[in-house]
């Protein structure tokens, strides 16, 4: 199935658009690309279980956290997997979306 990502900046209330995003499973790249205008990556692979990283590119945004890294675990490749990223200045969360 795939993996999406929804990235959305909390202090402008906005989605956050051209963010670097990479893809990562058991260590290796997979995918990357930027954040559309709607905050948006769609389409990713998730045929295969494993850990997976999502890598995001935050410094524009949160200067205080460069980096977001999201390690999460595929164990139904069948299965469509969302992981948004709500992000502040000084703080972010995720969970699995739908």
């Amino acid at each position: 199935m795939t993996i999406s990502t929804h990235v959305l900046d909390a202090q402008r209330g906005r989605p956050a658009a051209g963010m670097a995003v990479r893809l990562e499973r058991d260590g290796e790249p997979v995918a990357e690309g930027h954040t559309g205008d709607d905050g948006r990556i769609t389409g990713w692979p998730s045929d295969t279980a494993g850990v997976y990283r999502l890598v995001f590119d935050t410094g524009a945004v949160a200067p205080f956290f460069p980096e977001v890294v999201l390690t999460f675990r595929v164990t139904e490749p069948g299965e469509h997997h969302h992981v948004p990223l709500l992000l502040s200045p000084f703080a972010y969360s995720t969970y699995r979306g739908s």
